[in-house]
């Protein structure tokens, strides 16, 4: 998209960058993202159990805050963070410097559709406020299912959503924001339960925070342990 496009349709423009950072202004979007998403990240963590030695995967990992926070929450453990954009993987790599100095942290230039990890490599994967770009959102489930460990999660985080308090609120905005150029998925919380179903997850949750207009999804891959004995 050109200066004059990004002009005339500027909430486009943004949502292209959220969706592939880039330049300048990819910059200064990461740097947005770290600060607005803290808290949204502290809501969706607490509904999953995080052991010290886990080995987690953050995708999409953006600014690398998120990446941050697993590798403090799993002190004894590894932090992989993947991102399709060249500019996030650059920021992230400079916010984790310590970490990825020390062995406890990677980051990799890569696409969700196609994840450079083993089967059965993760205790849990993360993706905040990324799933809405994924390529096919249950291949790419799929996918990560695929290096999940037998009884390992997935955990969803955003506050983009069908239904709920965030469309009675955002009508236009979820309108614009899931069709045209962008065609962000925007999954609520019955879509949810259909798509980790689809997707091979067992034990699958879906929470709702009304009032902050916050979502996560999480489920498990309990109910194929017997596929890798």
């Amino acid at each position: 998209m050109n200066n004059f496009q990004a002009m005339k349709n500027p909430m486009i423009y943004l949502l292209k960058q959220a969706q592939n950072p880039r330049g300048w202004f990819g910059r200064w979007m990461l740097s947005g993202m770290n600060r607005g998403h803290a808290t949204l990240t502290e809501w969706g963590l607490k509904h999953i159990s995080i052991e010290k030695d886990f080995t987690i995967l953050d995708v999409g990992c953006g600014g690398g805050k998120t990446v941050q926070k697993l590798a403090l929450l799993a002190p004894d453990g590894r932090v992989f963070g993947i991102d399709n954009s060249g500019k996030s993987v650059q920021v992230s790599k400079k916010i984790n410097h310590q970490l990825i100095q020390e062995g406890r942290v990677e980051i990799r230039h890569s696409s969700v559709s196609q994840l450079p990890f083993s089967d059965n490599t993760f205790n849990l994967v993360t993706a905040v406020e990324t799933h809405y770009f994924w390529p096919n959102p249950i291949n790419d489930m799929h996918e990560i299912l695929r290096v999940l460990k037998p009884g390992g999660n997935l955990l969803i985080i955003g506050e983009v959503y069908k239904g709920g308090n965030y469309e009675m609120k955002n009508p236009k905005f979820l309108k614009m924001a899931t069709r045209g150029e962008v065609n962000m998925t925007c999954p609520g919380v019955e879509d949810f339960d259909a798509m980790f179903a689809q997707a091979e997850y067992t034990n699958v949750s879906v929470f709702e925070e009304i009032g902050k207009k916050y979502i996560c999804a999480k489920g498990d891959k309990r109910g194929l342990i017997k596929n890798y004995l």
